[in-house]
């Protein structure tokens, strides 16, 4: 399939009173035509930020982007002006924000809400708006959508406010949708709906999804391929079954573990002990060795290279790496 997005070696850094904080250090992933790409990791890991650096949300200050690429259509959105970005941002590339509660205005009903992003970038009247606006309430399963798009956010429980969010999103169709945690704050039984929710609408219009989570268990259920980050770095990414079934990198296996399995038998999780590391001064060698049973001493001297497992999985750690002993034997 074709990549609509590549990322290569994306660096991101916060400056703040006690230094910079380097948020993602390197982070390289392509996303092809029609996929949905779930990038997980502990909060903190650099998803959102990630996912924002996309949208060219970073505040500068504090934020910029320091080094890499994020090209779109064989566009650098890292070097386009403010202008031309306010062109792709809703219309080309959309994004669905953590919170349905606070994503909403207060003051302004549904149906203005949406229709403000057709306005924008269609240049279409307010008639054809609405129209096409009640048409995305239909396609995120809202009743009634014609009374409710006179409605204020308030009127509406947390899931039907979420799916007022994707119709948002998605209103102008774009060939891309970033999802930033879109079924944290929704309860068991409305994350499930939300989820087949992205499933129908993927099917009907072909957009590329990218999934900001922390939840596997809604991993497992829509993404074609995952990205595990780790104190701002991709440490592991493959196919859904490679990552389930085969993980390599001891923070993906201790994230799985940690996850509540009804064949555990009332058996204890296994949570991951200690803390993510400080990004204002980052580790020199892998970022995860000072939690990982499995840490050598070239761990904490030197970053592992990539290995390839496969033409889609890839681990960045010394224990699949042939060279770790070799590396360790010159440093000595």
């Amino acid at each position: 399939m074709e990549n609509i997005l590549e990322v290569n070696n994306l660096h991101v850094t916060f400056k703040t009173y006690g230094g910079e904080v380097k948020a993602v250090r390197g982070v390289t992933f392509d996303l092809k035509k029609g996929e949905t790409l779930a990038i997980v990791g502990e909060s903190g890991c650099g998803k959102s930020v990630t996912s924002q650096s996309i949208m060219r949300l970073i505040p500068n200050p504090p934020g910029r982007i320091a080094e890499g690429s994020i090209l779109y259509k064989e566009k650098d959105l890292t070097k386009i002006q403010e202008s031309e970005m306010r062109k792709i941002r809703g219309k080309d590339i959309s994004m669905i924000f953590q919170d349905p509660m606070t994503a909403l205005n207060p003051t302004l009903t549904v149906g203005d809400q949406i229709m403000e992003g057709i306005i924008q970038h269609e240049k279409i009247s307010r008639a054809e708006a609405k129209k096409k606006a009640l048409e995305m309430l239909k396609l995120v399963g809202i009743p009634s959508a014609e009374a409710r798009l006179k409605q204020y956010p308030h009127q509406f429980s947390g899931g039907m406010r979420q799916r007022i969010v994707i119709a948002m999103a998605l209103v102008c169709d774009p060939e891309i949708l970033i999802a930033d945690e879109p079924t944290t704050a929704l309860d068991v039984t409305i994350q499930a709906q939300i989820l087949d929710l992205f499933k129908e609408i993927q099917e009907k219009t072909g957009v590329s999804i990218i999934l900001i989570t922390h939840d596997l268990g809604v991993v497992a259920q829509v993404a074609d391929r995952i990205a595990v980050m780790y104190a701002g770095k991709i440490v592991e990414a493959g196919t859904r079954r490679e990552i389930f079934y085969k993980p390599q990198h001891p923070y993906t296996k201790g994230l799985l573990n940690s996850v509540p399995r009804l064949d555990l038998d009332g058996g204890d999780l296994i949570p991951i002990p200690g803390s993510p590391p400080d990004l204002f001064a980052p580790p020199e060698g892998c970022a995860f060795a000072a939690r990982c049973p499995y840490a050598m001493e070239v761990c904490d001297r030197a970053y592992p290279f990539k290995t390839s497992l496969s033409s889609e999985h890839e681990v960045d750690c010394w224990l699949q790496d042939e060279r770790a002993q070799k590396l360790l034997a010159a440093m000595k």
